[in-house]
């Protein structure tokens, strides 16, 4: 990555507030679209006052965030991944399904009391933070394989196996995919990223056989299956096309009458575009656009190395998640779980993502000012 540009203090300070107001819009828009969504479950005022709280405390955070110095997270680094390592230890033990139970499957969250905590997402935090401490740490360095960028493949491959073990193939794609973006660009050879690309999708082709589930939707995408085999994305195409230009209008959506599983969740996007119709989507399509475009503005006018790929992998973790959903949701990709940042339910992915929002405002704050963290 280039160089970052030399600012004043207060200079171009707009985009940190324009930040903060997208995601403030993202997050309210999400919870009216999830509870609509999730009307006739069981606790609907639940699935709401949940989603809710995860709101308040992860915009809490994001404010306090927002006034740290993040440089903090780069002695913090190893901390955090250790950290982050150990919460995923802890569901995969076969002592510990009494916090750790097994839901449609996977043992995906801790739940200790009202705490309900998933670890992948304080992975995927913990895997750009340290990935930016450790790319800025070495410098050119990282242009080199075996010393350069192996200690970060290594290191990524074993959280992204951790998450795997759930099982939760695409959290861990994602992991991946993000410590790929911040190793590019802090300036690893390209020669590299297509002979790992190639590792990649032979081990990810064995991971698919490896499981009849991933193979039949697989499978199921590539040619039209019987019997059900592609209903979840059926129902979400449908949804599409029952919203039309404008929608069917805000509670009015007939998916979540037991038509769509977990359309509160990995199909949200598929509600949104029954209920909102196409503008909708397009304005939801233009909110993470902007979100996109400011946060990659605050990484390259970052003050440091570190900031700039703190910031960059920050954000392509939004886009890159936000895009999958979309993708499976439209079926441009074989069905899987992937929840859509800031909007999908869940209070540890919105919490992680305010928080996020609140290390790229204080990155954005930064610039023009010198850093008060000695780093020794």
């Amino acid at each position: 990555m280039s160089a970052p540009a030399v600012l004043h203090p207060g200079e171009l300070r707009w985009e940190t507030r324009g930040m903060v107001v997208l995601a403030a819009v993202m997050t309210v828009f999400g919870i009216a679209s999830l509870y609509a969504a999730a009307t006739l479950q069981a606790n609907p005022q639940g699935f709401f006052l949940k989603q809710l709280t995860g709101a308040v405390i992860g915009l809490t955070i994001l404010l306090v965030v927002s006034r740290i110095d993040y440089h903090h997270l780069q002695r913090l680094a190893w901390p955090l991944l250790l950290a982050a390592v150990v919460l995923l230890i802890i569901p995969i033990l076969p002592f510990t399904e009494g916090i750790a139970p097994r839901i449609n499957g996977a043992r995906r969250w801790i739940s200790i009391g009202p705490l309900n905590l998933q670890p992948s997402e304080v992975a995927r935090f913990a895997i750009v933070v340290w990935a930016a401490m450790l790319a800025a740490k070495k410098g050119e360095a990282i242009r080199g394989f075996k010393r350069g960028l192996m200690p970060f493949v290594w290191v990524i491959v074993f959280v992204a196996a951790l998450i795997l073990i759930e099982p939760n193939l695409s959290m861990a794609a994602l992991v991946a995919f993000v410590g790929g973006v911040v190793l590019f660009t802090a300036g690893a050879k390209i020669g590299h990223f297509l002979l790992l690309g190639a590792g990649t999708l032979i081990g990810g082709a064995m991971l698919i056989w490896a499981e009849p589930y991933r193979l039949r939707r697989l499978q199921c995408f590539l040619e039209p299956c019987e019997q059900g085999g592609n209903f979840q994305l059926d129902q979400a195409l449908i949804g599409f096309g029952s919203g039309g230009p404008l929608g069917v209008g805000f509670g009015h959506g007939q998916l979540k009458l037991n038509y769509l599983p977990y359309a509160y969740s990995d199909f949200l996007l598929s509600t949104i575009g029954e209920e909102w119709g196409f503008l909708g989507v397009l304005f939801i399509g233009v909110l993470f656009a902007l979100f996109c475009w400011l946060g990659f503005r605050i990484a390259r006018t970052a003050p440091d190395p570190f900031g700039q790929y703190l910031a960059t992998g920050l954000t392509a973790t939004v886009a890159i998640a936000a895009l999958l959903h979309a993708a499976v949701n439209l079926g441009l990709m074989p069905t899987t779980g992937l929840a859509f940042p800031f909007m999908s339910y869940g209070r540890s992915g919105l919490v992680i993502s305010l928080a996020s929002v609140g290390v790229l405002v204080n990155i954005g704050r930064m610039r023009g000012r010198p850093s008060r963290v000695g780093l020794g």
